[in-house]
């Protein structure tokens, strides 16, 4: 069975109920490499301790993108999707609100649209994801991930119109934070919700090809989220409003990831991550907003 527009288009996703504590929160943190250092500096301690003199608990703005996740449809025979062929290619997060360390929210799925690239080069699936406050009907955070579907590209949908990827500057960047990871840190991460074997399983790995297991990919980002709250934001969350980026390629847990932004103007930064160990660029064409 093929890849249906119309039917992907028009898939049955139900709202997605979720209720997180302060404990979501710390361990959200704890996987993306907080409180790496004992003591754990000042700046950092916000967020991995609910008891921080003269300061509450606070959420990493990041940690949105695991909050809401419903079950993973794509697998579904009727779909007509090669599951075992799609990568999550890009991530775009726009925060409408300061996400708090404790709520219920509500997230709502929907596929904004299907660019066909042609049979040899897959299709792009961008599945959005909407989630709010329940209590207040607040937005809290739109999110969009580019699904890559290698395996469903020719099904005579048309290719123009997909989002460009932003452009990293020709010129040195304006500043730079190198954050290292814990060679345990996919093991914490997991518990934050994502629990595909590929992180943690030797076996696993390797049969998709590699040496040991790989770093989550949005734990990447929120790596980089940490890097561009330190670098912008004079490490406040609040004042972080958007985060899109392109995903290149995987990061092995205990590697250093250095996070290199560029100013473009009031509130907009570009930026890119790489690995030191391997000189890999492993996230590109990443955008910021912020307020100044």
């Amino acid at each position: 069975m093929g890849l249906n527009y119309d039917k992907l288009k028009h898939w049955p996703q139900p709202d997605i109920e979720q209720v997180y504590d302060a404990r979501d929160t710390l361990l959200y943190a704890l996987g993306v490499g907080v409180a790496m250092d004992n003591p754990v500096p000042d700046a950092d301690l916000k967020f991995v301790y609910e008891g921080v003199t003269g300061n509450a608990l606070q959420a990493l703005p990041t940690q949105v993108v695991n909050l809401g996740v419903g079950p993973f449809w794509m697998q579904d025979p009727e779909a007509g999707i090669d599951w075992k062929q799609i990568l999550h290619g890009e991530q775009y997060l726009r925060l409408h609100r300061p996400l708090p360390p404790r709520g219920r929210i509500i997230a709502r799925h929907s596929i904004d649209e299907i660019y066909d690239k042609g049979a040899a080069k897959g299709a792009i699936a961008y599945v959005r994801r909407e989630i709010t406050d329940a209590d207040s009907g607040e937005p809290l955070a739109s999110l969009v991930a580019a699904v890559f579907m290698r395996g469903n590209g020719g099904f005579g949908g048309s290719a123009e119109g997909a989002p460009r990827p932003h452009a990293i500057p020709d010129r040195p960047a304006d500043a730079a934070l190198d954050l290292p990871t814990r060679p345990e840190l996919a093991y914490s991460y997991r518990l934050s919700g994502d629990y595909n074997p590929l992180h943690v399983d030797p076996v696993v790995a390797a049969s998709a090809g590699f040496p040991r297991p790989i770093f989550h990919g949005l734990g990447t980002y929120g790596v980089a989220g940490r890097a561009v709250l330190k670098l912008l934001c004079d490490n406040q969350p609040a004042r972080l409003r958007a985060m899109n980026c392109r995903f290149a390629s995987p990061v092995f847990p205990g590697e250093t990831i250095r996070t290199e932004v560029w100013r473009e103007g009031e509130g907009r930064a570009a930026f890119r991550c790489s690995v030191l160990e391997r000189e890999l660029l492993v996230l590109n064409n990443g955008y910021v907003e912020f307020s100044p």
